[in-house]
């Protein structure tokens, strides 16, 4: 650890190179608390609350440790940001030799292999003009770039389907058989990540760098000694998510076609393909008229266990793994004889891995084959199997014990207690502290719960939602955030707020998610200045409106988690087998935490001000309201309409 006073940085050396920088303790006391886990190489759970300048708070004392540091993010977007703007002032600021690393998952690189196939196949895999006009500032992006990251191609949105058929996946990577091998984007990113002082990656790379290692025994991230988790609220959800796994059945049937066209030019004698390939597409399509009855459950997805005549599912299955198994072995003998085989081959050689696993959990989780939930989701046009761990308590088991843990958010208790978050990760020996956020709440703005509002179950609740916040809308200063728990209720909301502008004469723009791309939607609102932003779920947080942006949040309903998610369904039932409480246990305390990070969109600076209308009465009337009001920052409370009204005329 470098001799550095903490405190004596924040407040002589980084005012100098931050103009705009305001000294805050809170800030120093986290730095102080993050410095001293670091040498202890013990767990901290650090809620910061917002404004409390959490991330200068970690990046400085692990600069000055001088230990291989993994810094992990919830966006990919943080990770930018971190390292072309933070990280840069911050090695500014204290001169030291420090090498950073940015890190990502492989498909944010250009792949040589994939590209070229592409490029010299004479456009044959592009779908329409837009795909041809995108690969050409591809073909200019991949003449320039030294990193290969797609999200420094600004001309191809990160979302567009051309980047699948340029950049490769776990499946379709051809590792140390890749030609090139020498030239690869992603390699040299790891290289340099092995290399540097600090890495900078994201939740989804470190737990697939987590599965892999147990799994396989397989490692993307090199070891460190100390690990930070920003955003360290959405770690469970991220967790469950890459710790499982998933297959669409579109995956199979395209390797399949792939197949069945690279063994006609390449291997044609070898084997009756089209035969083998037949077989699998035939048993594909029965599966897919198999699941249909799901199509009618609820959310169209079900656990296996409540799937009509789910033993005829797996029997299907298996039959599509007996043809896959039969393929397999065939194409395993003539694998070899081309780059394009050998692609193709282990594509397949994954996705029969997978089914396997799926069908047969008692060979691959022998310890306790209940310990996944196994589920069907289906679509107009797709067919997806998941697989998910019932809990995810085990992250606790890869900390080292010569290893830092450091999770920070400003989002991790529950009513100022952390057991909820403790026994999701399972880091119940973790020191757990709290930094509240040096915002005024109480004289910067008002939470607004309408005491005339009826249950919102009432078929005409959002009609009578939208009526009340009409006034609020006209006199707000800037712009509107409406939070709402389901897409259904955006569309709804939506309708009924454009029907009540026009009424009244109101001229402001409304913008719906789901319109266009999240990023654009989120720009086009900040341009309009004082537009109205009606979101769900990716919404509640990680969306940045200081200032007059927004002035006015209006949550229309408590976020408890929909009933028809899978793993939420099976964690509830395996709660209650066990004796437990699933609605005071997990459903309430998700909830809390969402409702405290939409909430947190309305005060994101000191000069912030404005009005948080929650129109759900249970947030005040039911016997565990307290849990909920008593998670969110301390605003000034009432019930009555024109007290919250009247908050911009009295404080501007």
């Amino acid at each position: 650890m470098v001799d550095l006073d903490v405190s004596d940085f924040f407040k002589h050396k980084l005012a100098r190179i931050k103009p705009d920088y305001v000294f805050r303790q809170s800030q120093v006391a986290l730095s102080q608390a993050i410095e001293k886990t670091i040498t202890q190489q013990s767990v901290l759970i650090a809620e910061a609350g917002t404004g409390t300048g959490k991330t200068w708070a970690y990046l400085v004392p692990a600069f000055m440790s001088f230990r291989k540091t993994l810094i992990s993010t919830g966006t990919k977007a943080l990770q930018d940001q971190l390292f072309r703007k933070d990280v840069p002032m911050l090695k500014k600021a204290l001169g030291l030799p420090i090498q950073v690393a940015l890190l990502k998952g492989r498909s944010n690189y250009l792949c040589h292999f994939h590209y070229n196939r592409l490029v010299n196949d004479d456009y044959t895999q592009l779908n329409s003009k837009e795909e041809v006009e995108q690969l050409k500032e591809i073909k200019l992006f991949f003449q320039k770039t030294t990193t290969g990251d797609k999200s420094d191609c600004a001309k191809v949105p990160d979302k567009a389907p051309i980047w699948l058929k340029v950049t490769s996946t776990n499946e379709s990577c051809l590792n140390q058989d890749c030609p090139y091998i020498n030239e690869c984007f992603l390699a040299q990113a790891r290289t340099k990540a092995r290399e540097a002082d600090v890495v900078i990656v994201n939740h989804a790379l470190f737990f697939a760098d987590m599965a892999l290692r147990k799994e396989a025994q397989i490692d993307l991230l090199p070891i460190a000694d100390t690990v930070i988790f920003d955003e360290a609220h959405q770690l469970p959800e991220i967790a469950t998510q890459f710790l499982g796994s998933q297959i669409a059945l579109s995956s199979i049937e395209e390797v399949v076609k792939d197949i069945e066209l690279y063994t006609a030019m390449y291997a044609k004698r070898v084997a009756e393909w089209s035969k083998l390939c037949g077989r699998v597409t035939h048993d594909l399509m029965d599966l897919r008229l198999t699941a249909r009855p799901i199509d009618s459950m609820p959310g169209k997805k079900a656990i296996l266990e409540r799937i009509p005549d789910n033993e005829r599912l797996i029997a299907v299955l298996e039959k599509v793994v007996q043809g896959i198994d039969e393929l397999h072995k065939t194409l395993e003998a003539v694998n070899e004889q081309h780059l394009d085989l050998k692609e193709v081959y282990n594509r397949l050689n994954a996705y029969y891995g997978r089914l396997l696993q799926w069908i047969y959990p008692e060979k691959f989780d022998q310890d306790n084959q209940d310990s996944y939930v196994r589920w069907v989701e289906y679509g107009k046009h797709q067919l997806r199997l998941y697989r998910a761990p019932l809990s995810v308590k085990n992250v606790a088991n890869f900390k080292r014990e010569d290893q830092a843990w450091i999770l920070t958010s400003a989002t991790l208790s529950v009513n100022h207690q952390f057991t909820h978050f403790q026994a999701q990760l399972g880091l119940f020996d973790a020191e757990c502290q709290t930094w509240e956020s040096p915002f005024q709440y109480a004289e910067k703005a008002v939470m607004y719960v309408p005491d005339h509002l009826p249950d919102v179950k009432v078929p005409h609740y959002e009609q009578d939602f939208v009526r009340l916040l009409i006034p609020f809308i006209q006199r707000t200063p800037g712009g509107v955030l409406i939070l709402s728990t389901t897409l259904r209720s955006v569309e709804s909301l939506g309708v009924l707020l454009q029907e009540a502008l026009l009424r009244e004469g109101i001229h402001k723009r409304i913008f719906r998610q789901g319109e266009t791309a999240h990023r654009v939607l989120i720009d086009q609102f900040q341009q309009e200045k004082n537009g109205i932003l009606i979101g769900s779920a990716s919404f509640w947080e990680g969306v940045d409106f200081p200032g007059d942006l927004v002035t006015l949040v209006a949550i229309d309903k408590l976020p408890f988690a929909p009933p028809d998610d899978p793993v939420l369904e099976a964690r509830i039932e395996e709660c209650r087998k066990k004796g437990g409480n699933p609605f005071m246990d997990i459903q309430l305390p998700m909830a809390a935490i969402a409702l405290k990070q939409g909430a947190g969109r309305l005060i994101r600076t000191e000069q912030d001000s404005g009005v948080l209308i929650i129109g759900d009465g249970r947030l005040v009337n039911q016997r565990y309201s307290k849990l909920l009001w008593g998670s969110l920052p301390n605003f000034y409370r009432t019930r009555h309409f024109d007290t919250a009204l009247n908050f911009w005329r009295e404080n501007r």
